[in-house]
């Protein structure tokens, strides 16, 4: 059974860092693209953030960009996403998805709270 497990959230301050984690179950981990997305309080799911298999290109939305990194690691099959300066609209619930052609895979969600 495939699982994606996201960790690493919490609350942090306006400004302050996070690094989310995100382990997969998935022996062929290096094949998916990969993608963080966020949920907010009364608001719908967005795409934060991407990553190719490979780990060569990457995309950000632009309310991150500049302050997020997403990054993977194909022999520990986990992807993660640095967040730093973050801001208080950052405040959410942080998805990770596999995706390869239709079949797709989400973890549960981390919360990233940022509040002083």
């Amino acid at each position: 059974q495939v699982q994606l497990v996201e960790s690493g959230g919490g609350l942090v301050q306006p400004g302050g860092s996070l690094r989310l984690s995100c382990a997969a179950t998935l022996n062929t981990f290096r094949i998916y693209n990969m993608g963080w997305y966020r949920q907010g309080p009364g608001k719908q799911r967005e795409l934060v953030a991407t990553i190719s298999p490979g780990g060569g290109t990457t995309t950000y939305s632009d309310s991150v960009k500049g302050r997020f990194t997403i990054s993977r690691d194909n022999y520990k099959n986990t992807t993660y996403l640095q967040m730093n300066s973050l801001k208080p609209e950052d405040t959410a619930v942080y998805y990770c998805k596999a995706r390869f052609a239709t079949v797709e895979y989400w973890g549960q969600g981390t919360q990233v709270t940022v509040s002083s």
